[in-house]
């Protein structure tokens, strides 16, 4: 009879977890950062 290691096991766990979150934060770089007007300056340009 075969005794039971583990390790292949966990690698096997260890490797689906990593690729299972592969992709699901979104895009994987830094968008540049774009300074939004406060809701005073959006309420004088609406206006004529």
């Amino acid at each position: 009879m075969r005794e039971f290691h583990p390790r292949p096991l966990l690698a096997w766990w260890l490797l689906a977890a990593l690729l299972a979150g592969c992709g699901q934060k979104g895009p994987l770089y830094l968008p540049d950062k774009q300074p939004q007007p406060s809701p005073a300056q959006q309420n004088q340009t609406t206006k004529p």
